[in-house]
């Protein structure tokens, strides 16, 4: 079942924000077109591509649909199917490694030299394995076929 394309109200093509987010969304609906999409799933996507298609608030406020929908639409892939967008993992591991592994770090420089001031040297650092591991993870589904050809925003 194909995936409905993205049709906007044309009041919104002023807004140069919202016409980003609406090339990526397009860009999105153009990779997962290309992807073998059970029925169910597409479903899902399509009613929530027709709820976009069909909003006529204001621009702020289809921003915000914008956002809560994409969410939705990539988590709903991410679990049913293990798709994700490009840098997906590294992103998340970006965050994950700062704090799982770049905090303690630091509080263990911290507590062994007797200052606590070096707390943010650990930071660098879980950024640094956390890039890494999730750049290793982007590697491991872009061979596995589970990375779709798009950087979400």
């Amino acid at each position: 079942m194909p995936i409905n394309n993205l049709h906007l109200n044309p009041a919104f093509s002023q807004d140069k924000k919202l016409t980003d987010k609406a090339t990526n969304f397009q860009q999105l609906i153009s990779e997962l077109n290309k992807k073998d999409i059970p029925e169910s799933i597409a479903t899902s996507i399509n009613s929530d591509i027709d709820a976009l298609n069909g909003f006529s608030g204001s621009v702020r406020d289809m921003l915000s649909l914008f956002r809560k929908k994409q969410a939705t639409i990539l988590k709903t892939l991410e679990k049913e199917l293990k798709l994700v967008p490009k840098n997906h993992y590294r992103n998340l591991w970006l965050a994950l490694g700062m704090s799982a592994f770049g905090i303690p770090l630091g509080v263990a420089f911290g507590i062994s030299m007797g200052n606590l001031g070096l707390l943010g040297i650990g930071l660098p650092i879980g950024l640094g394995i956390g890039v890494v591991l999730g750049t290793s993870l982007d590697k491991k589904a872009k061979d596995g076929g589970k990375q779709l050809d798009v950087v979400m925003n």
